[in-house]
């Protein structure tokens, strides 16, 4: 049998939570609403009437926040919109904002 090690815990561990990322779509003059519905329902998970909200916003006021993710899967987000907005040939960009 192999040996068993006691070990103890120092008490002051601290457990913290993850930072967290806000992920906003930025306006643009040229990406379709019908191309930014896309991304909002297939890269964030939008129902329709939540994308269509979130894709106003962006129109009106120029940007809008369309999650709240660790850091890694904010950059996965963001990466994801800019290969379909680079596939489609939009300008379409999404940046993130520590919460």
């Amino acid at each position: 049998m192999g040996k068993y090690y006691e070990v103890e815990l120092d008490e002051q561990v601290e457990v913290t939570e993850p930072k967290k990322f806000k992920v906003l779509l930025l306006n643009d003059d040229h990406s379709t609403m019908e191309f930014v519905l896309e991304i909002l329902t297939s890269v964030f998970r939008k129902d329709i009437s939540s994308a269509e909200q979130i894709m106003l916003n962006v129109h009106n006021k120029g940007k809008e926040v369309c999650g709240v993710y660790t850091h890694e899967i904010a950059a996965t987000k963001i990466a994801q919109v800019r290969e379909m907005a680079k596939k489609e040939g939009f300008p379409l960009k999404a940046i993130m904002e520590e919460e």
